[in-house]
């Protein structure tokens, strides 16, 4: 992909307000605001609304370099079982090389490679520590299935929190499904979080599934395909973590 947008090439450039928006990080309306506040600059200089971006000019909000649209990837993948997410392409199971997507790209966190369902990947790096620290609250949603039936003592405990690695999990919302099935929104991220909490109750994690990271869904993606996100998508995931 080209990090360039070809109206920056034309003599006219484009106007500032419309180069914001197409990176993604807001709309239109809400960077006319930006640059009313004084918080956009053009290389350096403070910009107003009748602003022009050229090629080659370094357009910061609130001292952020904004990047054009075309040169970021997002990429939803429906991960099956058995890929492994990790960069490390000596791993003949390594996500990079069975999306094979053409351009380097790296996994927004991790899903064990006995786990399947949603998995983000970005070549953003900006964005990666703000989507992944736990104390940011950002929802994680999964449908687990157990080994045995549950009882109603399984879904409280699992809702109100059991020591994991030494310390308490936060509170959860847990669904039930059916009788072995249930659906769970985390707001943090420990090591095998899930497969752990369930086993301290003395349950074994048979089927684990990601199926939404914020505002993304999995949907009918199919398992093995990946899926470059919405424009939608990409700025309410920008704008949850600004």
């Amino acid at each position: 992909m080209s990090g360039t947008d070809p109206a920056i090439s034309k003599p006219e450039g484009i106007r500032l307000n419309k180069y914001i928006a197409s990176s993604g990080i807001c709309s239109r309306r809400e960077a006319d605001r930006l640059i009313e506040t004084g918080k956009v600059s053009i290389n350096g200089v403070i910009s107003d609304l009748g602003s022009r971006v050229f090629e080659g000019d370094l357009v910061e909000v609130d001292g952020k370099p904004v990047i054009p649209e075309d040169s970021m990837i997002y990429i939803a993948f429906n991960k099956p079982l058995g890929v492994t997410c990790t960069t490390d392409r000596r791993d003949p199971s390594n996500i990079i090389d069975y999306i094979d997507y053409g351009e380097r790209i790296f996994p927004i966190g991790r899903l064990d490679k006995n786990s399947t369902g949603l998995i983000l990947l970005t070549n953003n790096g900006d964005i990666v520590n703000s989507l992944l620290r736990s104390e940011n609250g950002h929802e994680k949603e999964y449908v687990v299935t157990v080994n045995r039936p549950y009882d109603p003592a399984f879904i409280k405990s699992m809702s109100s929190g059991v020591p994991v690695l030494g310390r308490m999990t936060l509170p959860a919302q847990v669904i039930p499904v059916n009788a072995k099935t249930f659906r769970i929104i985390l707001k943090q991220g420990m090591n095998r979080q899930i497969r752990r909490m369930c086993e301290f109750l003395g349950y074994k994690v048979t089927r684990l599934k990601r199926i939404r990271f914020l505002n993304v869904s999995l949907g009918d993606l199919e398992v093995g395909k990946w899926r470059h996100l919405t424009t939608e998508e990409k700025q309410k995931l920008l704008k949850d973590i600004s």
